[in-house]
Parts: C-alpha cells; structure tokens; sequence
C-alpha cells in the first residue's frame, strides 16, 4: 500500500472527531427522545445523522487515511485470482473427507483410552 495521504494531525482533527461524536450521540438520543414520531421519519433522521458524522470523521487525517486504505484494498481484492465452482467443490469434498476421518480417529483414540484408564483404575463400566 502506498502512503500518498499526510498522516499529520491538525488540531482542527480534534474539533472534527468531537463533531463526528456528537453526531452519532445525537442519532442514537434522537431516536429515543421522538419515539412517538413515526418510525419511518426516526429511521430518516438516524441515517442522515450516522451518514453526517461519518461524512466529519472522512474529512479528518485518520478519516483520509482509512478511505485511502479503502480503496486500496477493493484494487487488491479485484487482483485475488478466486477458484472455480469445481475447485471449490473439490476442496469442500476433500475437507469433509478429512474430518470424518479425523473424527473416527478421535473416537477410536477415545474408547482405547476410556477402557484402558477403566481397566487401571478398577472403574470399568
């Protein structure tokens, strides 16, 4: 990942992060303080709220960093070379074969164990 985005704090960061909180408090408090408002109007209000405080906490370093951090990260993800239908199909298979394998395994590890700490201990069921 390429760092081109200024990682240096201002102090207009703090003010910003202050708003951003603010914001999100304020969609939660709003939400319960006009319960007898219509859901659809709360929903409304919380969602232009949410997307306010998130639109501050964007303009801030951190908040520029992690955007650019993003749309990094969708470039590698269109990079990933992912399998095909049989691949896949063939790789579930195979795990499903080694578990059941390893769970008969377990199990037979298990009963030689149970009768043999039975037989030493006098305690066999």
């Amino acid at each position: 990942m390429s760092a081109n985005v200024e990682t240096q704090s201002s102090s207009m960061d703090a003010v910003k992060w202050l708003l951003a909180i603010a914001l999100l408090a304020g969609a939660v408090v709003g939400n319960y303080m006009f319960e007898d408002q219509s859901p659809l109007i709360r929903a409304i209000g919380v969602v232009v709220a949410i997307a306010a405080g998130l639109g501050v906490a964007a303009l801030t370093n951190k908040g520029r960093t992690f955007i650019a951090f993003a749309k990094e990260s969708k470039l590698e993800v269109r990079k990933v070379v992912w399998p095909t239908r049989q691949e896949t199909t063939q790789t579930t298979f195979i795990v499903m074969i080694a578990t059941v394998i390893m769970a008969l395994i377990l199990w037979g590890l298990d009963g030689i164990l149970f009768r043999v700490v039975g037989y030493l201990t006098g305690l066999e069921i």
